[in-house]
């Protein structure tokens, strides 16, 4: 038996890169698969269901069960619609991988609204529409498992990035949040922050001489290790992967200096004479 023998899993932006990856894995684990991707090019535009439709003929191909959908993320009804797909074919739905992602690149000075806005309704908005719709469904099931898609931009930032960094900073917050409330009807959430060599990323700098040490296969076993019962007692955690090297994300609090006279009022210039000994972790 398969790690997801017999389970009904739904994977966004799953027709290329680490999505399509994950998809196959599970599939291979005895996973009902919907595969879900809009078609639209690295920054959004456009649309054309062959891109889930591939993966859709590669899983049966391997004799592996899945469903396509074309749904965008970003809107209530596509992802109601996305998730009531995996319902219709399957009769549950019991793992969802936030995928789906857009890049629009731009400095923030020179960032417009629309580039701002774009990346944010993806992946912010449309990691949790998808969730909510899901977990919907897992409350009444007693169980699921909801995996978000992070960044090392979002909890560390990156130049030019700010839209990107922002959506993922807040899928961080978002993932944290929806596992404290979830835990008690049996769902976990939690997040994978990668970095590897696909069509988002294979013409930024740091990844043109690099060939397979950062595919997405080294992405995927994460996404299995969390959407399985491996990870039972997971959940609110940040898992990176950067091809073998695999760490978790945490923030980290300093543990500060208190100022006992003058009823604990600091003022500003006592702030910066003690600053190195309130930051030091």
């Amino acid at each position: 038996m398969g790690l997801l023998d017999g389970k009904v899993t739904v994977i966004t932006g799953a027709g290329n890169g680490i999505g399509r990856a994950s998809a196959l894995l599970f599939a291979r684990e005895g996973a009902h698969v919907l595969v879900n991707d809009l078609g639209g090019a690295r920054d959004g535009s456009g649309a054309a269901p062959s891109a889930a439709d591939a993966v859709v003929a590669e899983i049966r191909a391997g004799g592996g069960s899945a469903e396509a959908s074309h749904d965008s993320v970003s809107s209530k009804e596509g992802a109601d619609a996305i998730i009531g797909k995996a319902i219709s074919a399957f009769g549950r739905v019991d793992v969802l991988l936030n995928n789906a992602g857009i890049l629009r690149d731009k400095t923030l000075l020179k960032m417009s609204r629309e580039e701002w806005q774009a990346v944010l309704d993806v992946h912010l908005t449309g990691s949790f529409f998808c969730t909510q719709a899901a977990a919907q469904k897992m409350k009444e099931q007693g169980s699921g498992s909801i995996i978000n898609t992070s960044s090392v931009s979002g909890m560390l930032g990156n130049f030019g990035q700010a839209n990107y960094a922002a959506a993922k900073a807040g899928i961080y917050g978002l993932t944290r949040t929806a596992s404290i409330e979830l835990q008690r009807y049996g769902v976990r959430v939690n997040a994978v922050a990668p970095i590897a060599k696909t069509r988002m990323t294979e013409d930024l700098p740091m990844f043109e001489t690099i060939e397979d040490s950062l595919s997405p296969e080294h992405v995927a076993p994460a996404h299995l290790f969390l959407a399985s019962s491996l990870s039972h007692d997971v959940t609110g955690v940040v898992l990176a992967v950067a091809g073998a090297r695999v760490s978790v994300f945490k923030v980290v609090e300093s543990p500060g200096k208190y100022k006992e006279s003058e009823g604990g009022v600091w003022t500003a210039q006592e702030i910066a004479d003690h600053f190195e000994s309130i930051s030091k972790v």
